[in-house]
């Protein structure tokens, strides 16, 4: 357990400094020293050992071991793998700082000396190939980053830091898990929440903050559709699903583009269907799986409502009896609404980091799709918790267009400019929001 030595003695070290050593200034120096010191090697680390959702035990317990080492109070197993970690530090607001974990079920092809080749049981009793596809890798590590230098700036600020590491992000589910198992009850209910995502699209030491919706909602829809099987050339003995299932793909189309605004994005995806085994046979069921991004509650809904409609009017008309109706299941657990910056707070970050970066840090372009983050749980109106969500630019900017995608076997980011600029932002940001008055 050599690393707990290490960022003990960096933390004493620090702790020992004069505070006219923790100028603005010197922020980014002490964030390229730790990088040296100590997070070029944590991130390989979990770069190496990525773990799949809900089962990053082991990331959890290096991330936590990490961040206690700083004096923060740390609390592990939230809502399953997740790791709540507190320091009080006088009157004031509460900022919390996320930072997800989990790797994809992904076989690594990236080319890097450090790749993964960590494979593991995931929770349907399937072993599977584990790859950090997303950059969770650079988000713990700049977390563990951030929380050192907070650690050692506590003479700078005033209130209550609170640190989070969220499992399954990738199913949308770990923040509603930590949320469900009292984040905001057993532990200081933040005032503020910030979290960052490294990205393959934008430059490497680029930032980019939206002033409103940062990331789409996202709702798993699956449907059965039912059928009664005949021989392939006696269609008219049966009831084909297959046609039904086609029909329905064609139409759900109709749903964007015919029943919301042709200026409000939304998307309706079918990423999956099954059914059948033999050429000429006509199966008795077909399992359709889709995904469905929006921007506003009132499009979800319309979407979702939409899907429903077309379904059973596609069935009606191809005579499909009350009994076979074809049936839509909502997942309950893979949903999440918009991720929406309070535009007030989003402000407040831009002008931090347009004062304290260097200039042509800030970064801004059209959004390149409907991605969506279940940080989103964090900051709904009903939690009154103001958030911000920005993105760090990942990739030299020469290479950005060819860019393999996230979630890609090949993808990959520049480790030092994407942590030690979203160390960087988080630390100026919640110093900001953390400021003595």
């Amino acid at each position: 357990m050599a690393f707990k030595s290490i960022t003990l003695g960096f933390l004493l070290t620090a702790a020992t400094l004069p505070v006219t050593a923790f100028a603005d200034d010197t922020l980014r120096k002490d964030i390229a020293a730790d990088y040296n010191a100590n997070l070029e090697s944590l991130f390989t680390h979990f770069h190496q050992n990525p773990e799949l959702s809900f089962l990053e035990s082991k990331t959890a317990t290096r991330l936590a071991s990490e961040i206690k080492a700083f004096g923060y109070d740390v609390t592990e197993g939230v809502g399953g793998t997740g790791i709540v970690a507190v320091m009080k530090n006088g009157a004031g607001p509460t900022v919390m700082i996320r930072a997800d974990m989990d790797g994809l079920p992904v076989k690594e092809d990236s080319g890097l000396s450090y790749a993964s080749t960590a494979l593991q049981i995931d929770r349907d009793g399937v072993e599977k190939p584990v790859m950090h596809a997303c950059g969770h890798d650079v988000h713990i590590t700049s977390l563990v980053g951030a929380a050192r230098q907070m650690a050692a700036r506590k003479d700078r600020w005033s209130g209550t830091l609170v640190l989070i590491g969220q499992p399954a992000e990738e199913l949308i589910s770990g923040a509603r898990a930590m949320l469900e198992d009292g984040l905001y009850t057993r532990f200081p209910k933040p005032d503020y929440a910030l979290g960052f995502h490294v990205s393959a699209g934008i430059p490497s030491g680029r930032v980019e903050v939206a002033q409103g919706i940062a990331m789409s909602s996202s709702d798993s829809v699956d449907i059965i559709v039912k059928g009664v099987g005949a021989h392939g050339a006696s269609p008219h003995k049966g009831i084909d699903p297959v046609l039904v299932a086609s029909q329905i793909v064609v139409s759900l189309q109709s749903v964007v583009s015919r029943s919301i605004a042709p200026l409000e994005p939304g998307v309706i995806t079918v990423g999956s269907i099954h059914g059948g085994n033999k050429h000429n046979i006509i199966s008795d069921e077909v399992k359709m799986q889709l995904t469905v991004r929006s921007d506003s509650p009132k499009i979800r809904k319309q979407l979702l409502d939409g899907i429903d409609r077309v379904v059973e009017g596609v069935a009606i008309s191809l005579d499909v009896p009350e009994e076979l109706m074809p049936e839509v299941i909502r997942s309950k657990t893979q949903t999440t609404p918009p991720t929406i910056n309070d535009r007030a707070t989003a402000e407040r970050v831009i002008s931090v980091f347009e004062e304290k970066l260097p200039n042509g840090t800030l970064f801004s372009q059209p959004r390149q799709g409907m991605g969506a983050e279940d940080f989103s749980y964090f900051i709904t109106p009903e939690t009154g918790v103001k958030g911000v969500y920005f993105w760090v630019g990942g990739t030299p900017e020469k290479d950005v267009e060819d860019a393999p995608s996230h979630h890609s076997p090949f993808f990959k980011v520049e480790p030092e400019p994407s942590i030690t600029l979203g160390t960087e932002a988080t630390v100026l940001a919640a110093l900001d929001l953390l400021q003595k008055k």
